[in-house]
């Protein structure tokens, strides 16, 4: 679950910041992919870290 919920807000982070950085659509879709990689990942981890701890 946490992966998932991490991937959508990484993938609205990206789209509103590069909307704020006056980006077009292919920008936003770009950094709205590449955040969502990249949250998506950090959940993972997080994930397996908690995971562990119980």
């Amino acid at each position: 679950m946490i992966v998932i919920a991490a991937f959508i807000i990484g993938a609205v982070y990206g789209w509103t910041r590069a909307g704020g950085l006056r980006g077009n659509r292919a920008d936003r879709l770009q950094y709205a992919v590449g955040f969502a990689i990249a949250f998506g990942i950090l959940g993972l981890f997080l994930s397996i870290l908690i995971d562990r701890m119980m």
